[in-house]
């Protein structure tokens, strides 16, 4: 006699990883497809990865970290002065236009100018939550 299939209870870690993996991938310019040829698989696979409805296994997560070359530390926790400010890096790089932001960003040599447009973004989020 066998047993009846259990569906798996959502773990609120499968989204996190796929959330990481996901900024890890728009931080290098990559496409769902890229990553997937990379790995063997599909986009699909890699979207429902990315979206923590399948999980990634031990091995997999492995190869995705030396294909972006992070430590597989990356993809779990999140320091605790990190979770206290509410802010998780990884994860406002999978906002649209974050990687490009920050490119951008890097390109400028002149410090004040750097401070200048933090300070104007700092600007626009506090008026855009009123």
């Amino acid at each position: 006699m066998t047993k009846p299939h259990k569906a798996r209870a959502d773990d609120p870690y499968d989204g996190q990883v796929g959330q990481r993996i996901r900024a890890l991938r728009l931080s290098r310019s990559m496409s769902q497809s890229e990553l997937g040829r990379r790995l063997g698989l599909t986009f699909q696979q890699i979207q429902k990865y990315e979206k923590g409805v399948n999980r990634v296994g031990a091995g997999r997560l492995q190869r995705i970290a030396e294909i972006f070359e992070v430590p597989i530390a990356t993809f779990f926790g999140v320091p605790a002065k990190i979770r206290e400010a509410g802010v998780a890096p990884l994860e406002l790089l999978s906002h649209a236009g974050a990687p490009q932001l920050l490119e951008a960003y890097a390109r400028i040599r002149n410090r004040s100018v750097q401070r200048a447009l933090v300070n104007f973004a700092k600007q626009v989020a506090l008026a855009g939550r009123g």
